[in-house]
């Protein structure tokens, strides 16, 4: 078995492939209309299907508000300059929530942005992972 995707539902999807294309890098893979369900699909990520997991962004068409819930946490992305990233991302109207620094309780550098439908996505720079315990599957949004 393996990993394939994560599926988030999304308010706008035009918005939602900007902001995970344009300023976070990844590549729309795919992407279908259901007429009769009524929702598209669309599969983002830093590399084919076959090989890595992506994020499948789900767009209902007769619905644009969600509640996020308080189960859900986040997407994590490793980087290997987190300061740069989180100013890249500033600059292209991304949003920072949490500004680059060690993470409480420990010594990785970690950050956080939101995603236009209020996902949250870590961002954790690579050189700065302190332990077995905190490795995360990677991906180069430089």
């Amino acid at each position: 078995m393996r990993l394939l995707h994560t599926m988030l539902r999304v308010k706008n999807l035009e918005e939602s492939l900007d902001f995970y294309c344009t300023i976070l890098g990844m590549k729309l893979l795919r992407q279908k209309d259901y007429p009769g369900g009524k929702f598209t699909l669309a599969f983002v990520g830093y590399g084919n299907e076959s090989e890595n997991t992506v994020l499948e962004l789900t767009y209902n068409w007769d619905n644009n508000k969600y509640d996020l819930g308080n189960a859900y946490g986040h997407i994590a992305l490793g980087v290997d300059d987190i300061y740069s990233t989180c100013k890249k991302i500033k600059a292209q109207g991304g949003t920072v929530t949490r500004e680059p620094g060690p993470m409480k309780h420990g010594s990785t550098v970690i950050a956080f942005i939101e995603d236009p439908n209020g996902y949250k996505v870590e961002l954790i720079e690579l050189g700065t992972r302190n332990s077995s315990l905190e490795k995360v599957v990677t991906a180069s949004i430089n």
